[in-house]
């Protein structure tokens, strides 16, 4: 039995040395390099190349390197019937929930603004907010919308949340499927997408539902670049509906030089690092899994094929 791992961010051996650390008498396998695919049975993915696991005759797992799935799915040559999970990791979800509220933070006291004055030798005190002034949407209560919510409320935020399905949080007030959606959006002054990258998520962010936001909306999001469309967003921006936007995600990493979210001043940019997987809290799920695999045990966060979550 071998594990390949197959990414295409030059982190390869960096994951391949973080196994081994753990465990030594693991095969491992960089999909580079020459390797016994007909041994391969598990496969650690990030973003791999399309059509690549379709070369391993005896697969039985793909393996997420990180939390989402959705660019496995995307893959037409995928094979049917292998299990695939993900990454659940609290520090992850810990990561996310404080670069969001950093984000809203520097929203509401105006530090993107007076970074650019600066650049520009402006001195001009503007009106701030405070956080009781807002209230925060989250779109998505999964492992990550969950850790979010429970901050925001710690902080002192109004905070209401929606999902395709009905969820049941003590900390706040939730909203469930197309019939509530329009309501959730209406008092969403601050919205933070935290959706998986679903068929019926893709393009999601767009202006049908821009307009339902109140104006002066500020929009964030840190799920996938797939959820927005990026035309809608600049056009509501230029028209003043929506104040600003914050984005960790694209629909091409890295951005072209060429994209005008780079030159417009409402958009606050963060090159898809809201958070990162560490070895130490995620090998020891890969490692698991391997084993369940040998053993012919259920696995941890197996993914749903049918939601594609």
């Amino acid at each position: 039995m071998a594990l390949v791992i197959i990414r295409q961010d030059g982190k390869i051996d960096f994951w391949k040395a973080a196994l081994m650390a753990e465990s030594p008498e693991l095969q491992v396998y960089s999909y580079l390099e020459d390797h016994p695919k007909d041994k391969i049975e598990m496969a650690l993915v990030w973003k791999h190349p399309e059509g690549c696991l379709a070369e391993y005759p005896n697969l039985k797992l793909i393996a997420s390197n990180g939390a989402g799935v959705d660019f496995i799915f995307e893959d037409p040559d995928v094979p049917k019937g292998i299990p695939i999970t993900r990454i659940v990791d609290t520090k992850l979800a810990e990561d996310m929930s404080e670069h969001v509220l950093a984000v809203i933070l520097s929203h509401l006291k105006n530090l993107d603004t007076y970074r650019l004055q600066q650049t520009r030798a402006i001195w001009k005190p503007r009106d701030y907010y405070r956080i009781s002034d807002f209230t925060v949407g989250i779109m998505g209560l999964g492992e990550l919308g969950g850790v979010l919510a429970k901050d925001l409320v710690r902080f002192g935020f109004k905070v209401q949340g929606w999902a395709n399905s009905q969820k049941s949080l003590s900390t706040m007030k939730t909203f469930a499927g197309d019939e509530e959606v329009s309501e959730f959006l209406s008092s969403s002054e601050i919205l933070v997408c935290l959706l998986p990258l679903t068929d019926k998520t893709t393009g999601i962010l767009n202006t049908s539902l821009f307009k339902k936001l109140p104006k002066n909306a500020f929009v964030i999001n840190v799920a996938r670049g797939g959820h927005l469309v990026d035309n809608d967003l600049i056009e509501m921006l230029d028209n003043g509906h929506l104040s600003g936007a914050g984005l960790d995600v694209y629909h091409q990493e890295p951005l072209p030089t060429s994209h005008p979210f780079w030159q417009h001043e409402k958009i606050h940019m963060t090159p898809h690092y809201a958070s990162v997987s560490e070895p130490k809290f995620v090998v020891p799920q890969i490692l698991e899994n391997f084993q369940r695999m040998k053993a012919g045990k259920p696995f941890l966060n197996e993914v749903s094929r049918d939601k594609g979550y």
